[in-house]
């Protein structure tokens, strides 16, 4: 699903360079779970940023599910993280006067794909059954607990039935019985093929994942099954 080789990510600061990505490699497998950890100012959201063709690296390679997309356009880019990745949010990120269903059929009114008003409503039904939200449709968020809304936040990720899921944090307004219920649905949408790609830097909440890869000055140091997988990161560490 995912080759990277040599990935760097340069950001400048005034007249001081940051190597926010330094040299990355990594190959991820489809149908992989894979929790990215790290302190803050590590690069693990930048590398997140690169790997959901949000950004184009400095210099490297990335292919995704068989396409180099380090050399796309932000246009091109834009079409793929349409058709092939689904993003998670620790801010959920739903429209506050738009109903579950509404939020939900999204992606697939700024497609290209020209789907139907009818398709849109059916598609989207499916996705809310499929976190556990029937009934709730017409509901606002504001009328949603926490959990709900981010099950709405996953749903909206899996209308366009993308091949990866990418969650950033998406525990990390949510009480711990609630990130359990949220974690198993990640878990259940990996056992049902997703690749699934969760940045944390809670190591409970990364255990959860099969595999963890720890990210340290832009570098990875550790990449581990997570049963081997004995890094704690700090609590206080949130980006």
């Amino acid at each position: 699903m995912i080759e990277i080789r040599d990935l760097v990510k340069v950001y400048t600061l005034g007249e001081v360079e940051v190597r926010a990505v330094d040299g990355i490699s990594l190959d991820i497998a489809a149908g992989e779970f894979v929790a990215i950890m790290g302190p803050s100012g590590s690069g693990k959201s930048t590398l997140m940023n690169l790997l959901g063709c949000l950004d184009h690296p400095t210099s490297g390679r990335y292919v995704l599910d068989g396409t180099d997309v380090s050399r796309l356009d932000r246009d091109q880019r834009a079409e793929i993280r349409n058709a092939k990745i689904g993003f998670v949010f620790q801010t959920f990120n739903l429209l506050p006067r738009t109903s579950a269903l509404e939020n939900v059929e999204l992606p697939l009114l700024y497609g290209s794909g020209g789907v139907s008003a009818g398709e849109r409503e059916k598609r989207a039904r499916r996705a809310i059954a499929r976190v556990g939200l029937d009934g709730r449709e017409k509901h606002y968020p504001s009328q949603l607990s926490g959990g709900q809304q981010q099950r709405v936040a996953i749903a909206r990720a899996l209308i366009t039935d993308p091949s990866m899921i990418l969650a950033d944090e998406p525990t990390g307004n949510l009480d711990s019985r609630t990130s359990e219920e949220v974690l198993a649905i990640f878990q259940q949408l990996n056992d049902a093929g997703k690749t699934v790609l969760l940045v944390t830097h809670e190591a409970d909440i990364a255990r959860h994942a099969k595999r963890a890869i720890l990210v340290k000055d832009g570098r990875i140091v550790k990449d581990e099954p997570v049963a081997q997988f004995r890094v704690a990161v700090p609590a206080e560490a949130t980006a």
